[in-house]
């Protein structure tokens, strides 16, 4: 599932300060986390949708990694982001 246009530049303002900071690792992780919470309710009624299943594993694995960076570069950043998204790590 994507975004809606105008959520992006919202999620880009929140976590990275400006609209047009969306390659920022703590904006492309919240946006990573929307997206996966809007798969939450589609796979709810296509129990049987292998298909976006993968694409979830997918968004899941490049979120854990861009999380381990964040980690190394500025754990006290790192902290805060999956406090503020509420992501189990």
């Amino acid at each position: 599932m994507t975004l809606e246009p105008n959520k992006t530049p919202k999620l880009a303002k929140e976590f990275g300060g400006d609209e047009s900071n969306v390659g920022a690792v703590q904006v492309q992780i919240a946006i990573l986390t929307e997206r996966i919470s809007s798969l939450e309710g589609h796979f709810k009624e296509h129990k049987r949708d292998n298909h976006s299943r993968r694409g979830l594993i997918i968004m899941v694995s490049k979120r854990r990694k861009l999380l381990k960076y964040l980690m190394k570069r500025d754990y006290n950043g790192y902290k805060k982001l999956i406090d503020k998204l509420g992501i189990r790590r």
